[in-house]
């Protein structure tokens, strides 16, 4: 699966910025979802107009690790892997008997969204299982990406030439438009347009940039670790009837 967002969806955090200098030639993130849908048999593109673009397809999938894809009610999610609790999550958020992974995480992005009761780590944390989602909001223009806590499925994100923040399953395809300024995604993390990169599994830590070498030698994107030394302010604003929660997330 593959992802592109524009800065105003998606702000590239400056660490995952290679200080070596790319090849002009790379591709940049739209000319990517091209690549893609050009070259990938099956696959399906989605222009998401100034926001950027999503891409999926089921060919040479892992079959443990399923790729699947929906819309619903403005809300488009790319989901990879499976939950084992997807039975309990069902029963939690009043969905059908035959509702999958990708159903459940649209609807629990939703309750969120509309004054959830829980903070959004609580919600990904809910999750059970082998995981990773891109979910994007065209209602409010907002973005919300998600690994599981043990990095299960392949994941990278990256920096293309242009600034815009690229999401993918495939290393080598990342590395096209990205060059050195790409990383795997963080495992146990979620990343949101107002909140940045935070970690469902050490809520109130801050995460700290590592530098990343590759085997030639050279600093590529950074690694994001937890800092158990940096506690986050645990304040809770107070929140009105009227206001929207998806700025809180």
């Amino acid at each position: 699966m593959l992802a592109v967002f524009e800065e105003s969806v998606a702000k590239s955090p400056q660490e995952l910025k290679s200080p070596v200098s790319d090849d002009a030639s790379l591709k940049n993130g739209r000319a990517l979802i091209d690549y893609f849908a050009s070259n990938a048999n099956g696959s399906v593109a989605i222009n998401l107009g100034s926001s950027g673009s999503l891409a999926y397809s089921t060919d040479r999938q892992n079959p443990l690790l399923p790729r699947m894809f929906a819309v619903v009610d403005d809300i488009y999610c790319l989901f990879e892997g499976h939950l084992d609790n997807i039975t309990l999550m069902k029963q939690q958020y009043g969905l059908s008997k035959t509702a999958n992974e990708v159903g459940i995480v649209i609807e629990a992005y939703r309750t969120l969204r509309d004054r959830g009761p829980y903070p959004a780590d609580q919600v990904v944390r809910d999750l059970h299982g082998k995981y990773a989602f891109v979910i994007f909001d065209a209602s409010t223009k907002t973005s919300f990406i998600a690994l599981d806590a043990d990095g299960s499925v392949p994941f990278f994100w990256g920096t293309d030439l242009e600034g815009r923040l690229v999401f993918c399953d495939d290393s080598q395809l990342i590395k096209m438009g990205c060059g050195k300024s790409f990383a795997p995604f963080p495992k146990g993390c979620f990343f949101t347009t107002s909140g940045g990169l935070k970690s469902f599994e050490h809520p109130l830590n801050a995460l700290k940039p590592m530098p990343r070498v590759d085997s030639q030698g050279q600093v590529c994107g950074a690694t994001f670790k937890v800092d158990s030394s940096v506690k986050k302010d645990t304040g809770m604003p107070r929140v009105g009837s009227a206001a929207n929660w998806s700025s809180q997330f």
